[in-house]
């Protein structure tokens, strides 16, 4: 069975006054009075909220954070000068559902049935439907909510017995969940089925059999849509992504737009026009061209004239899965199948020991930039430590909105940072978790691990809660090589104790 392809999708202007019946002329002058207000207050009241969340993209993948870098990253480096960097950011988890989960819940993920691992292309609907989320918040609040990009939270794929029906809607995914427009494939894009949903429906029926394919371009065999392509998915995210800026700005409400990127993930594919654009393989040549979809989009707020009121947050969803290979190792310039580089060529998460999946600060430090013209100094810098389940309370600080009990329980407001001054109350232990349900735990220059090993790829992998654990001064031993245990046991202890506690408490904010 085949589905029509869909067209480009469309956002129906407001009709502010198709229900006068008054006289032509007061009608003409009231609805120019009237779209002269809702302009003004969209101008003038709330900003509009942009967070895009690169996939698997490491904190020294950025040129800006990493001067040594040879990957150009000119539009994510103009992002750092116009606005505030953070470098002491962390992903709730160091793989990719788990940090999605927690950045449209503002609630760790090991609080929910998934305590370890990510979710596949036909998993079920991790958010549960009592679970408020940021855009169905935001939706309350007046805000048009839009989702362009990688969902990777499950969805409710129809089935006949136990094969899945793909020519009918999902019945539950972005769009139940307060998200009026959504625009996504369902997981990695290494994960099938391949295909595009809008607003809950399949865009055309995935009739191709995708066969397998080995790093740098590594695909599982699965369905695939002929309307996508891996080469050309960034393009149609940020084509989707201009769409929706440029139709949310002609109307009277602010919008927010959830923009979760497919890249640097696998597989490594980048777009004819960026292959060879540097001499570090496939992976910088998909780094640019990241850094160029970035560019892209902020070209659409531009055109749009929503750039000055636009607060625009770039991250991505944890570190990087390149590793750090030896000095004496072959790597990714000398064949594009190996999946590392010499220090020498590129460290993808800069100097910070593991990759992505570990509970090490590779697996789930990232970048973290910001820019909101008039709030946010350009060119400054915060050395704070924060989580990106933080996005949850921020964004209700910034629009003065309180947010419900319950809702958003590991989520702090980071608005003061933006401000240039210091928490308006100090902000918990940040916790940390690897891909095998590793924790570790950060409360200002300590790090806790409660577990004997990397709980992700690094060996030794280790197990949770097995001893002996490690306790690391960030300060002074940022790259994690001298475990400290041994002379601060008092500080171990306060940290374990606090760590169970914020897990069984159900909530950060405890005493």
């Amino acid at each position: 069975m085949s589905l029509k392809p869909a067209s480009l999708p469309t956002f129906p202007l407001i009709a502010l006054m198709r229900r006068l019946v008054l006289p032509a002329v007061l009608c003409m002058a009231t609805a120019a009075l009237f779209h002269s207000t809702a302009t003004a207050a969209a101008k003038d009241d709330r900003p509009n909220l942009l967070f895009i969340l690169a996939d698997d993209m490491g904190y020294g993948d950025v040129q800006a954070l990493n001067p040594e870098s040879k990957i150009p990253t000119p539009h994510l480096d103009g992002l750092a000068a116009a606005g505030m960097t953070f470098t002491d950011a962390h992903t709730p988890s160091a793989v990719c559902t788990p940090t999605r989960y927690g950045v449209v819940t503002g609630r760790y993920c090991w609080r929910t049935r998934l305590k370890s691992g990510v979710l596949n292309g036909y998993g079920e609907p991790l958010i549960q439907d009592d679970r408020t989320t940021v855009a169905e918040f935001l939706k309350e609040q007046g805000y048009r909510t839009g989702i362009v990009g990688k969902w990777h939270l499950g969805l409710g794929f129809a089935k006949q017995g136990k094969e899945f029906d793909f020519s009918k809607p999902v019945d539950n995914g972005p769009h139940t969940h307060g998200f009026e427009h959504s625009y996504i494939i369902p997981a990695s894009l290494d994960f099938p089925p391949y295909v595009y949903i809008r607003d809950g429906e399949l865009t055309e029926f995935p009739s191709i059999e995708q066969a397998a394919q080995k790093f740098p371009a590594f695909l599982r065999k699965g369905e695939r849509s002929p309307d996508l392509t891996m080469e050309n998915v960034l393009d149609d995210l940020a084509a989707h992504a201009g769409v929706f800026i440029a139709e949310s700005t002609k109307g009277d409400k602010p919008f927010f737009l959830y923009l979760p990127l497919t890249a640097p993930h696998k597989p490594v594919i980048p777009h004819p026009r960026y292959q060879e654009e540097t001499s570090l393989g496939p992976y910088a040549d998909f780094v640019v061209q990241v850094d160029a979809t970035v560019g892209a989009v902020l070209d659409s707020l531009e055109k749009a004239g929503a750039a000055e009121n636009t607060l625009v947050i770039y991250t991505s969803d944890n570190g990087s899965f390149m590793y750090r290979l030896g000095e004496d190792a072959k790597d990714h310039t000398d064949e594009v199948s190996v999946q590392g580089y010499r220090a020498e060529n590129h460290t993808a998460n800069a100097i910070y020991r593991g990759t992505k999946a570990d509970v090490w600060e590779a697996g789930h430090r990232v970048p973290f930039l910001v820019r909101w013209p008039g709030t946010v100094e350009a060119g400054s810098q915060c050395d704070e430590t924060v989580c990106l389940t933080d996005f949850f309370a921020t964004a209700a600080d910034i629009i003065d909105a309180e947010i419900p009990e319950g809702t958003a329980p590991d989520s702090f407001s980071l608005l003061s940072l933006f401000e240039g001054q210091g928490w308006k109350e100090q902000r918990p232990p940040v916790i940390h978790h690897s891909v095998g349900g590793m924790f570790a735990i950060r409360d200002g220059k300590w790090k806790l691990v409660l577990g004997n090993g990397s709980g992700g790829r690094e060996k030794p992998r280790g197990k949770p809660f097995e001893k002996p654990y490690a306790l690391f001064d960030m300060e002074q031993d940022p790259e994690e090589r001298h475990n400290v245990i041994d002379k601060h046991p008092q500080v171990a202890r306060r940290l374990e104790e606090k760590c169970l506690q914020i897990r069984d408490a159900g909530t950060s904010h405890v005493e």
